[in-house]
């Protein structure tokens, strides 16, 4: 299971992340090793938008969790265009 604490939704909402992005990058997405123990996922997305008024083609959505017990708990989510 996946739970998002609060500081996480807070990024999500600043940084343009949706809930189905944050689970299908931890569920899909490239693992990394972060600091202080925790896990990085990272997963590229079709975006074909307007952020930050540019037009971008790619949004990139990297979440970083610990795992308690048997679940995911996403601390906070990043966000890159190109």
């Amino acid at each position: 299971m996946i739970r998002i604490h609060p500081h996480a939704i807070q990024r999500m909402e600043e940084r343009c992340a949706t809930t189905d992005e944050v689970y299908a990058t931890v569920e899909h997405g490239e693992v990394f090793p972060a600091k202080f123990g925790r896990s990085g996922f990272r997963r590229n997305f079709l975006f074909d938008n307007d952020f930050g008024g540019r037009h971008y083609h790619t949004k990139q959505v990297e979440v970083f969790a610990v795992q308690e017990e048997s679940d995911w708990v996403v601390i906070t989510v990043i966000t890159r265009f190109f």
